[in-house]
């Protein structure tokens, strides 16, 4: 399996469209073959899938009880707003207005590839995040990444 890698600044036009970069669109031979979705983040952002990735969610939400209320909720939630993306002839993909409202996102924005997903922050959002990481950034991958060793060396 292959992970998508790199953080890229872009702007929106008055449209709502963005040009996919270069540099990411590489790491995604078959995008204008097969499309893409983007939907909301679990925070204020949106989440860029490959199809055949997006594909795998649905087959993972598939096998939820959908007799459950909770199940039937998270769906619901989750399928809000999913929308399929597809490059016009100039390599830009338009993000829908009702998602861009979620997001914040007015015109600048940052692309951070995380693993098989590309995250879509309003740059001013994203921004904010990094202004007071100071010591924080230490102490969370101690916390999260030391436990996930400990937890690999009890077993």
């Amino acid at each position: 399996m292959s992970y998508f890698l790199g953080e890229y600044e872009c702007k929106l036009d008055t449209k709502g469209r963005m040009v996919l970069p270069a540099a990411l669109k590489r790491q995604m031979p078959d995008v204008e073959r097969e499309g893409l979705v983007v939907n909301r983040g679990l925070e204020e952002h949106l989440v860029i899938y490959t199809r055949s990735e997006w594909n795998k969610i649905m087959d993972e939400l598939s096998r939820l009880n959908q007799f459950e209320r909770k199940s039937r909720e998270f769906i619901r939630k989750f399928m809000r707003g999913a929308t399929e993306l597809s490059l016009d002839a100039a390599g830009r993909v338009l993000i829908p207005k009702s998602l861009q409202a979620y997001a914040g996102i007015t015109s600048e924005v940052v692309l951070a590839s995380q693993f098989d997903k590309i995250e879509v922050w309003s740059k001013a959002n994203y921004d904010e995040q990094w202004e007071d990481e100071g010591d924080d950034f230490a102490s969370l991958a101690e916390e999260v990444m030391g436990n996930l060793r400990r937890k690999e060396n009890e077993q």
